[in-house]
């Protein structure tokens, strides 16, 4: 198949690039590089070093043979020039990862609130819009987040996008229903992912669009099969307070003798899933398509679920670092229970890896190779979810959240 990869530059597209491209499908990366803008502008870098991505993918031919193509566009802000591109080349497979993924940057001030929006969602229309306009018969797979749901406590298991409910009639009867599961975003970054669910569900209902959502919990981990193949197509490692996951974070600190960071109790409950396992489910996804004129397939793209506070105690473990419980700069539950559905993709082959022991050592060896880079400032998270939140901290330079722990 001929794949269009948007953000292929970024933590999951440059391995979903490298993963394709190995299985022979001719891929074109189309990026903005703004996620290397933003390093820029937080004055934080990778902990893995990374090339430009021309560099990138001239060694990936060199090692492989195969060729992966890029193309520098804006396509939140360069409709034409994207729909151009999509014109003359009408790709079989649209891989959909051009949004902003953090949702404590998103959070940070009104103008990072106002650029998650402006990005994501005119991305995601534009999108579907050229789509129509060019009568594009191609699948279109959007990496989303399990964080459309929320992360409440309703005592049952998450279901794959959709929940069947019975609605009162007029004449007092019940009526059976088929809805999206009720959307319950808890960061602007993730109410964006809410409206792009609206937009798919118009678009395959009014114009016949084949689109598949991945609803895909926090990746973990560095290494695919690909990216060990030289050093210089090694993924990115965010390690900061806007732009680290969990889970990377905590062995990060453990790296470089930093304290867990646990934010509030630790009692927020996650769902989880290696790298590897989220470019093979982006290619189960693409095997697996809907029909034309059908209903958005939806996947909850994880395959396991832990605490918080259980995770730092597994990190605590492996590695011997101290954990530090600080105040939580979100707004959320401080406890959550979190049961989640995810049978479509087991069903369809994937066998997930887990946290193991054996595993994580192997993050943390990266990390250890690479504490030169790391800079202990931007280790904690800062970035508040209420204004409230932010003037106190302001106020107070003094404040725990702003502190270093020892």
């Amino acid at each position: 198949m001929k794949i269009a990869i948007l953000g292929g530059d970024g933590f999951v597209g440059w391995p979903t690039s490298l993963h394709l491209s190995d299985q022979g499908h001719e891929v074109h990366i189309i990026d903005n590089l703004s996620r290397r803008w933003i390093d820029a502008e937080l004055g934080v870098q990778s902990l893995t070093p990374m090339d430009s991505i021309q560099e990138r993918t001239r060694i990936w031919k060199q090692e492989t043979g195969n060729t992966i193509r890029f193309h520098l566009i804006d396509i939140a802000r360069d409709y034409e020039v994207f729909k151009a591109w999509l014109a003359e080349n009408r790709p079989d497979a649209i891989i959909h990862f051009a949004e902003q993924r953090a949702a404590p940057y998103s959070m940070k001030s009104d103008q990072h609130k106002n650029y998650t929006v402006n990005n994501n969602v005119n991305a995601t229309h534009h999108l579907l819009n050229a789509m129509v306009e060019l009568d594009l018969d191609a699948h279109l797979v959007h990496l989303g987040t399990m964080g459309v749901y929320g992360y409440s406590s309703v005592g049952a298991a998450i279901p794959e996008g959709y929940l069947s409910v019975d609605v009162e009639t007029l004449n007092g009867s019940k009526a059976a229903q088929e809805i999206l599961y009720p959307a319950n975003p808890g960061s602007i970054y993730h109410m964006t992912k809410c409206l792009d669910q609206l937009l798919f569900q118009f678009y395959a209902k009014n114009d016949g669009l084949k689109v598949t959502d991945l609803h895909q919990g926090i990746v973990w981990g560095t290494h695919t099969e690909q990216t060990l193949r030289h050093k210089q197509l090694i993924n990115r490692f965010d390690y900061d307070g806007d732009y680290g996951t969990v889970l990377n974070r905590f062995l990060i600190q453990a790296a470089i003798g930093y304290p867990l960071t646990v934010h509030g109790t630790g009692g927020q409950t996650r769902a989880f899933i290696h790298i590897q396992d989220s470019v093979r489910c982006i290619e189960l996804a693409l095997k697996n398509p809907p029909k034309k004129g059908d209903r958005v397939k939806v996947f909850n793209q994880m395959t396991e679920t832990h605490r918080v506070r259980d995770l730092a105690e597994l990190i605590s473990r492996l590695t011997g670092a101290k954990v530090a419980y600080l105040p939580n700069p979100r707004k959320e539950a401080a406890e959550n229970d979190l049961v989640v559905e995810n049978k479509q993709f087991l069903e369809l082959g994937l066998n997930p890896i887990t946290l193991e022991e054996g595993l994580l050592s192997e993050v943390v060896d990266v990390a250890k190779n690479f504490a030169y880079r790391v800079d202990r400032s931007r280790v904690p998270a800062v970035s508040a979810w209420t204004k409230e939140i932010a003037d106190e901290i302001e106020r107070d330079p003094e404040h725990p959240r702003l502190k270093s722990v020892s």
